[in-house]
């Protein structure tokens, strides 16, 4: 499981037909992006590439995911694997967290 800091980010509402993005850097460097396509359609697998992750979300989401970068001091990336039954996010924390840790917040989440 990978559990990566985020440091900061950057936003792209671009015209035309690209989707809305938020680019997100750990120490200097792009990690990954959150993709927001259009609600109400079906959502491609989270996936890496070129070594960065990509995430999707409805667009609907958007203010949301911004609103957690904006206003939480430590926000993380998480990124399990792709396809059915992993989990990826944004996860928010008071401090840094484990692995382990991680893993039983997730398992305690999908119990209730």
């Amino acid at each position: 499981m990978a559990l990566t800091t985020i440091d900061d980010y950057t936003v792209m509402y671009s015209a035309n037909q690209f989707p809305p993005r938020i680019f997100l850097q750990a120490k200097n460097k792009f990690i990954g992006q959150l993709i927001f396509m259009p609600d109400n359609t079906p959502l491609p697998p989270d996936k890496v590439v070129s070594g960065q992750v990509n995430l999707y979300y409805h667009l609907e989401n958007f203010p949301h995911a911004l609103d957690l970068l904006e206003t939480d001091t430590k926000v993380s990336l998480l990124f399990n694997g792709s396809g059915p039954g992993f989990e990826n996010g944004l996860l928010t924390a008071s401090e840094n967290v484990g692995d382990d840790e991680v893993k039983q917040m997730l398992a305690q989440s999908s119990k209730a």
